[in-house]
């Protein structure tokens, strides 16, 4: 029973820290009365690797595929 109260209590947790970086740094803003859990978070953020977005150049992928434009795309007949 108490490992699966520390259990959720670790999972709370951590659903507040990620409300959190949304609510503030993720937005650029400082976390009111915790600046220094604002940066800490930038900068976990920072050094996690992230998958490319959009926008960003990431060179040809190789599979000749072209996913926005629905080119790509096969349809069973």
């Amino acid at each position: 029973m108490l490992v699966l109260i520390v259990i959720m209590a670790a999972i709370v947790a951590v659903a507040a820290l990620v409300v959190t970086y949304v609510a503030y740094p993720h937005r650029g803003e400082e976390v009111p009365n915790a600046p220094w859990l604002g940066e800490a978070m930038s900068r976990a953020a920072d050094a996690v690797p992230t998958l490319p977005t959009e926008g960003d150049d990431v060179g040809d992928a190789g599979d000749g595929l072209d996913l926005h434009s629905g080119a790509g795309s096969r349809r069973a007949s």
